[in-house]
């Protein structure tokens, strides 16, 4: 588990990123550089890192699911994600 300090600021990124999507993108096509500068460096969507959305696990994430290995792994064994079953052959 993450602690909730990081998770929590991984929140605000993602609300900052939104709130300033608009106004950096119309920046960006006028190449006004130095307006950009003048915006918060958390607004940007480089600096967002993905993250489990149930444990906060960094490492590991599985974008098409929105969380990491280890937790994927134990709900498909649960069979609580539809239409994934573990490989036999």
């Amino acid at each position: 588990m993450a602690r909730k300090s990081i998770e929590a600021r991984e929140v605000k990124r993602a609300k900052m990123v939104a709130k300033y999507a608009d106004l950096r993108k119309k920046l960006k096509d006028a190449g006004d550089w130095d307006a950009l500068d003048k915006l918060p460096r958390n607004s940007s969507k480089k600096r967002m890192h993905n993250r489990c959305q149930l444990t906060g696990r960094p490492k590991g994430y599985m974008r098409k699911f929105g969380i990491c290995r280890v937790v994927f792994r134990k709900m498909a064994l649960e069979g609580k994600i539809p239409g994934i079953t573990k490989a036999s052959w």
